[in-house]
């Protein structure tokens, strides 16, 4: 407990500054009513009584039904550009028409089996990506020499666009998953590496020293004190990496695969079927913003776990 000396008394005297010392010396601290807060309002809706945009933006239900607007209006604007002929059938199928290629591949079986390969594609893809991202992230951004060594070379390796490995993929590991899912990987390796390797960089000092007073060191200072301090920049380069999981999955889907959404845009192109290719379209927008409002729950978890 803190104290602090008391000018009024002499020799040793202290007057204690917290609450309960207070209390000790026979001073009620809760009859000063100026020191309490005022409670809080809960009826009704005015600004006055505490009701604010803000407020309502916090919840859920409100959230998503805002969030619904936009959509609602791109399809309305679709369904209206289609019925005033701004754009043919073959160049903008209405929205019914692509619900109705979406049922027919249902019936066949064949919209469940595309939509599931792409997205074990990419949850697997992104897992080794995220993982060795995060793990050469954390080397580069705590060694020097490392990030001497590495930094360069895999700063270069970034800037090779993605569909410059699908060539050398395809003559490695010929026409397979393990193609894919190596573009996928390295994809997803990028953004986390680099997230992670500058964050680390600017963990504050200060908490680090901290950690090694206690006697903590190597990977358990690591574990316990600087990833800990870096979590929601982790988390940023793992949506990052998500997303661009999805974007290297189309990129090999394109090139060489008989099933998957890529597969299944590069086949409504060749065929003239429009509506299959905007339902691709649209089932890749989905599921992304799916898995990453998934990973966004994850890491509120790890926020309030962690950070």
């Amino acid at each position: 407990m803190t104290q602090l000396g008391n000018p009024d008394l002499t020799g040793n005297s202290v007057t204690p500054t917290s609450a309960h010392g207070l209390k000790a010396t026979g001073v009620d601290v809760t009859t000063a009513g100026a020191a309490q807060p005022p409670a809080p309002d809960q009826g009704g809706s005015t600004p006055a009584n505490g009701w604010s945009p803000a407020g309502v933006l916090e919840k859920g239900w409100a959230r998503l039904l805002l969030g619904l607007l936009l959509p609602a209006a791109l399809i309305g604007a679709w369904q209206w550009s289609t019925s005033a002929g701004l754009f043919s059938v073959v160049q903008l199928p209405p929205p019914a028409m692509v619900f109705e290629a979406a049922a027919d591949l249902i019936q066949r079986g064949e919209l469940g089996q595309h939509v599931a390969i792409s997205t074990q594609r990419v949850l697997i893809g992104f897992a080794f990506g995220a993982g060795l991202g995060l793990a050469f992230g954390a080397l580069v951004g705590l060694s020097r020499v490392a990030d001497v060594l590495l930094a360069p070379t895999i700063g270069a390796l970034r800037a090779v666009p993605s569909l410059a490995w699908v060539p050398l993929l395809i003559l490695w590991m010929k026409i397979g998953e393990d193609s894919k899912v190596t573009l996928i990987m390295i994809g997803a390796f990028f953004p986390v590496f680099t997230t992670v390797s500058l964050a680390l960089r600017h963990v504050d000092k200060n908490l680090v020293e901290a950690g090694r007073a206690f006697g903590l060191k190597g990977l358990k200072l690591l574990t316990t004190v600087q990833l800990p301090a870096v979590v929601p920049s982790v988390f940023s380069g793992l949506r990052l990496a998500l997303a661009q999981a999805w974007l290297f999955l189309v990129a090999a889907e394109l090139i060489a695969s008989s099933m998957g959404l890529g597969f299944l845009l590069t086949d409504s192109q060749n065929n003239g079927r429009t509506d299959r290719l905007l339902l691709a379209i649209v089932l890749l927008a989905v599921i992304g913003k799916i898995t990453d409002a998934l990973l966004g729950v994850a890491e509120k978890w790890a926020v309030k776990r962690w950070a």
